[in-house]
Formats: structure tokens, sequence, C-alpha cells
């Protein structure tokens, strides 16, 4: 039995429960609700090799986040799938109840994962007008009320992209607002040196070539890939201890603290099942870890997810930055298309990424409790964008966060994940 198919089966009893279904919804489209992870694995695995699709919508991925964060915390799957006449998958919706106050209905995975969508078969579309697909999602909802341990006071969808893969995403259909985050995407091209050239000035070649030198002077350069799980999590653990460093001087909690982040990371690195996805490296300066990242590589796509740089005195010659380029020159040599800087507006994204993402998020009540809570939902999240969409309130707010923090000390990292939630950490390259 798979790795994952272990852990999970120490999933509370409540998760493993036999799919609902319900026939004949939406004209000839058959709904199920599953519960249980390794039941609807074989289906999952096989469904995201053609689906359009992000990396975090893989089986990989959202069962690591619920095997290390979403059961311990008590969070619910509801795992829904839409099959045509034939039995043939067309939609697989990762969705999960999470407890609290009220109950919210989200994505799986949702806190952790930059893009939140369906998986959804490449004829998707073909099958499916706008109308249709909200008479679809109205029997969704019904099919998960009427479940008790299912039913939920709000509705939160968030980090949603406009497409999928290839289609328009359906759940656009829904009424939705700017999340206050966007994304960053480039396209890569089929050899380094013209593809760099075309996205860098001469002048900042020339400035990248002088601190790639200057790195030099204390030993040889060179990035590596761990060959082994246990070379993969001392590398991790490198990652863990710089960012660590660098949340304390910004003032951020650290994200490594919250319960079952760092196993999940630790997870991904180290587990077989999930090598295909994960990628770490590491950028060495004369045997010493310059920077660390970890990655996602998903179909032509590599998604830039965690990094880090040493903040000694190597940091002065842009270690970061280099790795950066480094990575983009591997994804390019390896017949990748696309190098995903994922959510985030820092402006070393701009420089790289020739598309801008926005993201989209839904909110809406599904009880009488729900209600204000989805007003008060609504306007923090309206207010937040406005800081982060306008450079002078987001560098003064970076300013009193960075000053405050140190002074205040920081909650546990329990009581702050609700504060943090539809959030990344984002990775961190000087220069």
């Amino acid at each position: 039995m798979p790795q994952a198919m272990n852990a999970l089966a120490d999933t509370p009893a409540l998760a493993r429960v036999a799919p609902t279904a319900r026939t004949r919804p939406v004209a000839d489209i058959m709904l199920s609700v599953h519960r249980d992870f390794a039941a609807i694995e074989p289906d999952w695995r096989r469904f995201e090799q053609d689906a359009d699709a992000t990396a975090f919508q893989s089986f990989g991925w959202l069962a690591a986040w619920h095997r290390h964060i979403g059961a311990p915390r008590g969070v619910r799957p509801a795992i829904v799938t839409a099959r045509d006449g034939d039995g043939r998958l067309l939609l697989l919706l990762p969705l999960a109840v999470e407890p609290g106050l009220v109950r919210r209905l989200t994505f799986l995975g949702s806190d952790l994962s930059d893009y939140n969508a369906p998986l959804l078969a490449p004829d998707f579309a073909t099958h499916m007008s706008r109308e249709r697909f909200l008479a679809l999602w109205g029997e969704i909802r019904a099919l998960l009320r009427h479940q008790d341990d299912l039913r939920h006071d709000i509705v939160e969808l968030a980090k949603m992209p406009e497409t999928v893969g290839a289609q328009a995403n359906p759940l656009l259909a829904l009424e939705v607002g700017l999340n206050p985050s966007g994304a960053h995407l480039a396209h890569l091209g089929a050899a380094w040196d013209a593809y760099y050239e075309g996205r860098r000035s001469s002048a900042t070649r020339r400035r990248d070539r002088t601190k790639r030198k200057k790195l030099g002077e204390y030993g040889t350069v060179c990035m590596v890939e761990p060959s082994d799980a246990d070379d993969a999590a001392a590398t991790f653990e490198t990652l863990i201890a710089q960012k660590s460093r660098l949340f304390a001087r910004m003032g951020v909690a650290n994200m490594f603290a919250r319960p079952g982040w760092k196993d999940f990371y630790l997870d991904l690195a180290t587990n077989p099942d999930t090598h295909h996805l994960v990628h770490v490296s590491r950028l060495e300066v004369g045997g010493a870890v310059a920077a660390v990242n970890l990655g996602l590589t998903f179909r032509d796509t590599y998604y830039y997810i965690l990094a880090s740089y040493d903040d000694g005195e190597l940091s002065r010659f842009g270690p970061g930055a280099a790795h950066l380029r480094d990575l983009m020159k591997r994804a390019i040599e390896r017949g990748l298309r696309h190098f995903d800087f994922t959510i985030g507006d820092e402006r070393y994204k701009h420089e790289w990424a020739d598309v801008s993402m926005a993201l989209y998020d839904h909110t809406a009540a599904a009880s009488l409790r729900g209600a204000p809570f989805v007003v008060a939902t609504v306007a923090f999240r309206q207010l937040k964008r406005t800081i982060k969409q306008t450079p002078m309130l987001w560098r003064m707010f970076g300013l009193v966060r960075a000053a405050m923090g140190p002074l205040l000390g920081r909650r546990k990292s329990d009581d702050d994940g609700a504060a943090a939630r539809g959030t990344t950490a984002p990775p961190i390259a000087p220069d």
C-alpha cells in the first residue's frame, strides 16, 4: 500500500464513510461526495494526469496537507466528483468543511495552496455553460447541506485563478471579488542565454556577473539537488532556519511554528510518493549553503514556492537572486515552458514575469449565523487589498510591522493562523 494510504488510514472514522451520491442533478451528470482520501486516490491520480489543474490540486499535495494539518484540526473533506452518463469524470472539486465558531466550506489546503481550483476534464467546457454550472453548483450545495457533518455557515473560496489550464474557471460564474494579491508567471524560452538577454538589460546582467564573481571569491558556486531523503530533509531544515531569521527581522509570524506546517513541507520534500512533484535545491558557495528553494514541478510548469538565503556576509552578493537564475536556467534545460512565481506582488516577480494574473474570492453566507462573518470578511479583504495595492501604504505597513513585531512579541501560531489564512509566506529573492 502506498505510504500516503498507510498514513491516511489513521484519519478519523468520520472521514472514511462511503461516498454520498445524487443521480441526474443536471441532465446526465451524477454527483458524489467523498470523505476518504484513500478510496478516491486511484481516480484522482488518474484524473490529474490529463485534467486541467495546477500543482496545488494534485493528490500528493492535498493528501499531505490533510495528513499533517487538516485532519488534526478537525477538517472534514468534502471531495466532490461529477461524472457524465458513462461514468467518466468531468470535475473533481476538492472541498472541505473547517470547524470553528462558524463552519466554513472552503478548498482543501486553502491556507497553503497559492491557487485554489477544481480539476477539469479537458472537454469540461463543452459540457458546461455558465448557466448549467450555476445549476450544478446549486446541486452541490444542496448535496452537502443534506449531510449533518458537512453543514456549514459560510462558503469561502479564496485565491481562485481566472483560468484552469486552457479553460475558464467555472467557479468564477459565482459572485466574486479580487483577492488582495495577484500572481505572476514567466513564459520561458528554448535557451537560457536568449531568454536571459531578453528579460534583463546589459547593465543588470553585468551587475549579476559581478555579484556572482564576488560569491566565487568565497569558494565554488554551484546549485545542488539533494540525492536522497536525508539530504533533502537537511537542506529543508536549513531553509527553515534561514527563513525563520528573516521572519523575526520582519516582525512576521513564523509559518513553520504553526501546527503541522513544518511536518507538511518535510513530508513533501522526503516522501517517495511526491518525489515527482517536489523539487528541493540549494546554492552552495565554498560548501556553505547560501540559498535554498523548495518548488513544485507539474506538467510544463515550475512553481516557485519557498525560498531563503543566508543573511550573513554572503547576503551582500545576492545569493537568493543567483539561485533563482540557476533555477530558471535548469527549468529551461528540462524543457519546462513556464516559471510560475505564484501569489504575491514582490518587485522581482514583475521584473521576470511577462504575465500578471488576478485571483478571485467568493464569500457567501450559508446560514444566519454566517451572515455577519461574511460582511466582516469581505470588508477586511477589501481593506487588505487597498493596503497591498497602494505602494505607500504597503511600505508603511511593512515598517510598522517590523518595528512593532519584536516589541509586542508574536501570539501563539495557532492563534494567528486564521489571520494568515489565504496567504503564504512569499519567497524572498534579494536584488
